[in-house]
């Protein structure tokens, strides 16, 4: 018998014991609401699905707040963050006045690549990592929320994801206060990460219809018309010389040489001075935000948009290390979504062991998450985090001093000290996966219904429980239903899993999951 021949016997349309990778896993995001007709739909998700610290974890979302969850790999922290994503989404649609803006901080490829293009020529492997500052988080943060805004606004929601701003944003936003237009358009020149030649700056203002300030229209008129004095003071020096005496001709050429140096002067700072003192500019603020792409000409370009007052070091990130010019940025962010209907960010970090980089590296993890247990930051109005990390940095979290604690401030968080699963709780989510895999018109059916008549439910939970992971309970699930395809055959009609195949597949697979602990074992 095959496997496929067994499924069907149960009416079971797929696998549900395949997925090892949340992102991949279609059966997950049908239980999240994501599948199509006859499976679950939004708002529907199954509580077998989910894990018990699921709702501590999600918080109250008219509230957002900071949670901070350690598990082992196949624990379920990735398929969390996809079901508060999920759940999110609901809450979105169910208040569109009150929605929370998702920022996925699951990607760090990208800024630990930008840290050790800088510092990676270091001879010590940890410089990169050591070099990770809480602004440079912040940076990141922000240039993902201010991309999908811009995705929204340009209209590119097909390329990249776009936050939800309803129906032609562009126009809602021509109608704001001009301050709040200068908050959209400089956040935009500053962070936005798919203007890499500095172009959009220009559009979008152009979008918002501000107007350039008074200062910068009489430099702009000073440059484009003030050749006309000079040049009529050199008309009348070159008139015929009956006209006007000699001392009269020399008082002309006087005026026309001193209309001629403001004029060049004029030229000579808008050309010149100007520009050199916006690539300082560029250079500094593109040295400052370290975990970005954008190159200091795209930047510089963007800065020759804003207004001279916004260019200042009190706005834009100009010194070293500096925090509030960031958390200025957050709260010109948080005023924009307002009035697109949402009322917080919700941030979901994630993966943190993946990239390329670091590889699992607990050092190296622990430099680049230490900065985020900043309470100042972790306690931003309307602000939550949530902090899906290794269970190696768990351990390391533990030999910090008291100093670190106090600074972090761990008992304002959601602190999740380990994301455990007990068999109860995997026998359910199988459950609950096995259901969502069969075919739409089939009657519920329970796991222990495939596993012959001694085999009691206890005995399931029993060995469930020693999986301690949906990862690894899958798997020994799917390696039951395999080893008994494999010992009997069609005509025989066995479609029940004998207690013999249960005990030594489950003896086998705890064995595994002992040593992938303790590392001997890969997978």
């Amino acid at each position: 018998m095959n496997i496929s021949q067994f499924f069907e016997h149960w009416a079971i349309a797929e696998n549900p014991f395949r997925g090892e990778e949340a992102r991949h896993d279609e059966v997950l995001a049908r239980l999240n609401g994501l599948g199509g007709a006859g499976m679950p739909r939004a708002g529907s998700t199954p509580t077998g699905s989910m894990h018990s610290d699921f709702e501590k974890i999600l918080g109250e979302l008219t509230r957002p707040s900071t949670s901070v969850v350690f598990g082992e790999k196949g624990s379920g922290k990735t398929a969390i963050k996809l079901q508060i994503g999920q759940r999110v989404a609901d809450f979105n649609a169910r208040h569109p006045d009150a929605k929370l803006l998702v920022v996925n901080y699951d990607d760090l490829n990208q800024p630990v690549a930008e840290l050790d293009a800088r510092f990676g020529s270091s001879k010590k492997e940890l410089a990169p990592f050591k070099a990770f500052r809480l602004v440079d988080h912040m940076d990141a943060i922000l240039a993902i929320a201010v991309d999908r805004l811009m995705a929204a606004l340009f209209n590119e929601g097909e390329d990249r994801p776009a936050a939800d701003l309803g129906e032609e944003p562009w126009k809602a936003a021509r109608r704001w206060a001009v301050p709040l237009r200068h908050d959209l358009l400089l956040l935009q020149a500053v962070y936005d990460p798919a203007d890499a030649e500095g172009t959009r700056s220009a559009r979008l203002r152009r979008i918002l219809r501000l107007a350039p300030e008074k200062r910068e229209v009489l430099w702009r008129a000073a440059t484009v018309a003030g050749w006309v004095p000079a040049a009529a003071m050199l008309f009348v020096w070159l008139f015929p010389a009956a006209t006007y005496g000699g001392f009269m001709r020399d008082a002309v050429g006087v005026v026309f040489l001193l209309f001629l140096a403001a004029y060049l002067g004029v030229l000579a700072k808008r050309i010149v001075w100007d520009r050199v003192i916006l690539r300082r500019v560029a250079r500094r603020v593109h040295h400052e935000m370290r975990t970005t792409q954008r190159t200091p000409d795209a930047i510089a370009s963007s800065l020759a948009v804003i207004d001279a007052n916004s260019r200042s070091h009190a706005v834009l990130p100009l010194v070293d290390d500096a925090d509030e010019p960031r958390y200025a940025m957050f709260e010109r962010l948080r005023r924009v979504i307002s009035r697109f209907g949402y009322t917080g960010i919700l941030v979901l970090v994630d993966r943190v062991d993946e990239p390329t980089l670091v590889n699992g590296d607990a050092e190296k993890m622990r430099e680049i998450i230490w900065p985020l247990f900043n309470n100042k930051f972790l306690q931003q109005e309307r602000f939550g985090v949530k902090l899906l990390l290794p269970i190696e940095l768990r351990h390391a979290l533990f030999k910090e001093s008291a100093d670190f604690f106090q600074e972090a401030r761990l008992d304002k968080q959601g602190f999740i000290e380990r994301l455990s699963w007990t068999g109860p709780m995997l026998y359910d989510l199988c459950n609950a996966r096995l259901n969502a895999c069969r075919l739409p018109d089939a009657e519920p059916l329970s796991l222990i219904q495939m596993f012959a008549e001694d085999v009691t439910r206890q005995d399931l939970v029993d060995a469930l429980d020693q999986m301690h992971q949906p990862r690894d309970a899958f798997k020994f699930l799917y390696r039951c239903f395999n080893e008994h395809c494999s010992n009997v055959t069609a005509e025989e009609g066995a479609w029940r899993v004998p207690r013999l195949v249960l005990e030594n597949v489950r003896r086998a697979e705890s064995d595994r999951v002992q040593q992938l602990y303790r590392g001997i074992t890969p997978a």
